[in-house]
């Protein structure tokens, strides 16, 4: 993707403008960003999809009783009729089951991979929704098919409606009204209210980012660091030889606060470590994805990762499914051209060094990549 290039998705501007006029900042409504888009999946294939046990869903409905969820899998009979109205199905990570919506979600990677989560499909009734609320992310918000009329705004006051299994803000107050038909999009930024209630049946999908909270973050990487760490052949124990006899017994010895500070500071003192236990928590795959075992990689065909891989990098290392190595010169430039664009010609490939093309190989046979006859982007 050319990011200097104007895009019809981005309603004319190019990705570089997009990122710096809106991007966490204000929404955008366009229109036609993707004209004579369809569905990625039938409403039969979704609902199929939706009883799944390896994918997440939900079902809302709204009634004289107020609200009500439900979490998948669901069989036939556990969905409601397609006549009812004010009832809505959502089906997370769409892209990891099928090909057009992997597909469409490459189409945001203006966006580093790191940030990017998912793409979630609403199927509604007329009527159907899941009330106001915000999102602690960005979200696009792309019509394929049917009508849903967005009121978006400011969101000045957090509160909920108590007593309810969704997050509905109690005083939301819209400042724009849009109604998106197939091909239109709705960029929001993270904390923009938003309440979207579809006219007659409809389809939308929802491209997600991943926005880690700090707590979070610190969590996963200091566990990853834990986890490498190898035990010491002669381990350094805390002494206090100049412990004095005390009538506080039980007060902690500052002596050992620092001492554990210093064994904490050790730790996380090294930033290429740091940048290894990040890079392998962002790659890690979702929960419940799994891969089906590959084979030997065809000398005269392309490469190209699997759908559900996650492959990325930083200076010193490439990150592939929760996995780090370290890679230097040519290799380097290689893979990060894989993680990339995500395929690789036969003759790319094949001037790796017996090293990555063992490393290539294993990843093969794990199902993190195939071969592939079409050496052309975006087969």
């Amino acid at each position: 993707m050319d990011i200097a290039v104007a895009s019809p998705l981005l309603g004319g501007l190019t990705p570089q403008v997009f990122m710096r006029r809106h991007w966490q900042k204000q929404p955008l409504v366009i229109r036609q960003a993707l004209p004579g888009v369809l569905p990625p999946l039938t409403r039969p294939a979704l609902f199929a999809l939706a009883g799944r046990d390896d994918v997440e869903s939900r079902i809302v409905e709204h009634g004289d009783l107020g609200w009500s969820l439900r979490h998948g899998p669901f069989g036939k009979r556990q969905l409601p009729s397609v006549k009812q109205p004010a009832w809505t199905l959502l089906v997370q990570g769409v892209d990891l089951h099928d090909e057009g919506a992997y597909e469409l979600l490459s189409r945001f990677r203006f966006v580093p991979d790191a940030r990017l989560d998912d793409l979630m499909i609403s199927y509604a009734t007329d009527g159907g929704g899941v009330g106001p609320h915000f999102d602690s992310y960005d979200v696009f918000l792309l019509q394929v098919h049917g009508r849903r009329r967005w009121r978006i705004g400011r969101m000045n006051d957090a509160s909920l409606v108590p007593d309810v299994p969704l997050k509905i803000l109690a005083n939301f107050e819209p400042e724009e009204e849009h109604l998106l038909e197939p091909g239109d999009v709705l960029y929001l930024p993270p904390r923009w209210a938003h309440d979207g209630v579809a006219e007659g049946e409809c389809m939308t999908c929802s491209i997600g980012f991943r926005a880690a909270a700090r707590d979070e973050v610190g969590r996963e990487v200091l566990q990853r660091l834990l986890d490498g760490e190898e035990a010491a052949a002669t381990p350094t124990l805390y002494r206090d030889p100049s412990q004095p006899a005390t009538d506080t017994p039980g007060r902690i010895p500052s002596t050992l606060q620092a001492f554990t500070g210093e064994a904490v500071s050790r730790l996380v003192e090294n930033p290429k470590a740091l940048a290894c236990a990040l890079g392998e928590w962002l790659s890690e795959p979702k929960p419940l994805v799994s891969f089906e075992p590959g084979e030997e990689l065809p000398l005269d065909a392309g490469i190209v990762l699997d759908r559900r891989t996650r492959m990325l990098y930083d200076d010193d290392h490439v990150f592939i499914n929760g996995e780090s190595f370290r890679a230097g010169g040519h290799d380097a430039a290689l893979m990060r051209q894989l993680a990339d664009h995500r395929w690789l010609a036969p003759a790319q490939w094949r001037r790796a060094s017996e090293e990555a093309l063992q490393l290539m190989s294993e990843w093969a046979h794990a199902g993190w990549l195939h071969g592939m006859v079409e050496t052309t982007e975006g087969t």
